[in-house]
């Protein structure tokens, strides 16, 4: 049913059990990966681009602010593309063929365009459970990509990823 699947990741604490879905159902389904990371401003880590008031009247900082910016800028790509490298070295272990991008961008608008042009059957990402003004004013990833996607989409929730792992050990202790 589901033959090349999208596996969009963030460097959250969640990406782990985006990845873990992703890659049971690549086994299900005897399909591919493609792991995308986003290069954007709204990522928890991302550089701040800095703010310029009142530094026309220091030329040499305005300069320093931009190379600086830069060199973390830089730094950033680097930590995506080794966390996507990781990320696809773990599945590529579980015999999943898996490849990796990065792109920068709006989130939302990446991978719903790449999986336009790779061709995804399947786009897997989590959802960090914004609701109401938060996710009126900060958007969601999520519900974007829910929205225009032109395949299935799969929402890991970060509720269920709380709740997985606070139910082994309950059920170790009835067991027990």
């Amino acid at each position: 049913m589901f033959h090349k699947i999208l596996v969009a990741l963030d460097k959250s604490d969640m990406s782990a059990s985006v990845l873990e879905k992703a890659v049971s159902l690549a086994k299900q389904m005897d399909a591919c990966l493609m792991l995308l990371h986003v290069l954007s401003s709204d990522e928890d880590g991302s550089p701040v681009f800095p703010g310029f008031y009142g530094l026309e009247y220091y030329p040499g900082l305005h300069s320093d602010a931009l190379d600086a910016y830069q060199h973390q800028w830089e730094s950033y790509k680097q930590e995506g593309i080794d966390f996507l490298r990781l990320r696809t070295e773990e599945a590529i272990a579980q015999g999943i063929p898996t490849e990796f991008t990065q792109n920068a961008g709006s989130p939302g608008v990446t991978i719903c365009n790449l999986a336009k042009t790779w061709g995804a059957d399947l786009i897997v990402l989590g959802r960090r459970g914004r609701s109401g003004i938060s996710e009126l004013l900060l958007g969601s990833v999520s519900n974007y990509v829910l929205h225009h996607a032109p395949c299935s989409v799969l929402t890991v929730h970060r509720s269920s990823c709380v709740a997985s792992d606070s139910v082994q050990p309950e059920v170790a202790q009835v067991a027990s």
